[in-house]
């Protein structure tokens, strides 16, 4: 087994030079404080009130960010070094996490605290996740990118999920305050990496003209995507997926507690084995995506959430939801290295960071209103019907929905139309060396 292994590695790191690991390895530190906090936050709500649209609140202003922030970030991506944005994103990201780790620690934490303090940690995810994408093709070639951020993808897999989710429903049994603080110390080490890499990566500009406005540059990322049918369509479709992901999600941890009896640590482990295919979808994506060709692969990613709601509206078994999210998490990772790599692959460099972040803000976006829905939907149906079926309902919901998005797109999410939008890419530099 050790040859083919030994091929497999090779073939993955291949052309990828040191500053590529360096960032590689500062979205790892970063997601390991992630994952973390991730469980984190929902556990302390949930010992805090037992209120579905409170605890949905939290999880909304974690998200909100990525609503009433996404556009102007890849707007400063696009105006300031990237590589400073992010160093920048992480330090603050140390600050604001060391705050929450006090106020746990002391006892002193509230409700609408919390509400701040993963408003404030969303803010920060954003840029940095934002400009990480945005800085890739800086640092990889064209041809290496599906591996580039196959590679990412699978570092922010193990390392968020099945490293941190386990340790931290480990640690809440022990004190709450340490995820926090060791959020605050990850996030230092990922902007110190972040922050060695060589290079200058501010996007090209006539030193003669003064930059345009802000709200110029955004109306400029909003009218690109919107005039290219295809990433329109993606943009759509995931807004789409990831506002029932979101309002599933908003008040899964009740839905642990009481409908599967899990504790911290079966919560943590719960979250770590659902994510077995996204760890598998990292690794075999770029082979699978390639025998599978981008329009079959991108559907699979449609039809999944289909399959996977419904299962989980209609089980009370850990088990059984963990293996539907397995399979979830596959399908949506071969979505995210086919969707990401063409956005880096059609999108010209000078307007990467906005239009990234015009795609992102619909895909993420959604994420904060579908858990003020999904946290009203189970308070509506708790006091019409019952606790369970409240709790059941996001997924109920989100079944029927991805159905019918299913039948809307799959006529015009096709191998063809993807070959024709890359046949149109603008021409990208090779970073080099």
């Amino acid at each position: 087994m050790a040859a083919p292994v030994g091929s497999l590695w090779k073939r993955r790191t291949r052309g990828l030079d040191g500053r590529y690991w360096k960032l590689w390895g500062a979205v790892t530190f970063s997601n390991l404080g992630d994952g973390l906090v991730s469980l984190a936050i929902p556990w302390l709500a949930s010992l805090l009130t037992r209120d579905a649209m409170a605890i949905a609140g939290v999880a909304l202003a974690t998200r909100l960010p990525w609503l009433v922030f996404s556009l102007q970030a890849g707007a400063l991506s696009d105006r300031f070094d990237r590589r400073r944005l992010m160093v920048l994103a992480n330090s603050l990201r140390t600050i604001v996490a060391g705050i929450a780790a006090i106020a746990v620690l002391f006892d002193v934490m509230t409700v609408p605290m919390l509400y701040v303090l993963g408003f404030a940690l969303g803010m920060c995810e954003v840029i940095f996740d934002n400009t990480t994408q945005t800085i890739v093709p800086s640092l990889v070639a064209r041809d290496r990118l599906e591996r580039a951020n196959g590679n990412i993808m699978g570092a922010q897999m193990v390392i968020a999920d099945f490293v941190s989710r386990p340790i931290a429903g480990a640690l809440v049994g022990v004190a709450l305050s340490l995820p926090f603080a060791i959020d605050a110390v990850t996030a230092a080490v990922s902007a110190g990496l972040i922050a060695s890499i060589p290079g200058s990566f501010t996007t090209p500009h006539d030193a003669g003209q003064p930059r345009p406005r802000m709200r110029t540059q955004i109306s400029e990322g909003l009218r690109w995507l919107w005039q290219h049918r295809l990433l329109r369509l993606l943009a759509l479709a995931l807004a789409t997926m990831n506002g029932l992901t979101a309002a599933a999600m908003a008040t899964y941890v009740l839905f642990v507690q009481e409908i599967l009896g899990l504790d911290g640590l079966g919560f943590g482990l719960l979250l770590a084995t659902s994510s077995v295919g996204g760890l598998l979808g990292s690794i075999l994506a770029p082979n699978v995506t390639k025998r599978l060709r981008p329009g079959p692969s991108l559907m699979l990613g449609v039809a999944s959430p289909v399959v996977t709601f419904g299962v989980i509206a209609t089980t009370s078994s850990a088990i059984v939801v963990a293996i539907a999210f397995a399979a979830f998490s596959f399908t949506a990772v071969m979505w995210n290295v086919v969707t990401v790599t063409l956005r880096q692959t059609l999108i010209p460099d000078e307007l990467l960071g906005r239009v990234n972040s015009v795609y992102r803000f619909f895909g993420w976006g959604a994420m904060p209103i579908g858990m003020l829905l999904g946290g009203a939907l189970v308070s509506v149906v708790e006091i019409t019907a019952t606790r369970d079926l409240g709790l059941r309902s996001p997924f109920i919901a989100g079944a029927v929905i991805s159905l019918a998005l299913l039948i809307l797109v799959s006529p015009r999410l096709t191998t063809a139309r993807v070959e024709q939008a890359r046949e149109q890419a603008p021409e990208r530099p090779d970073p080099g060396l």
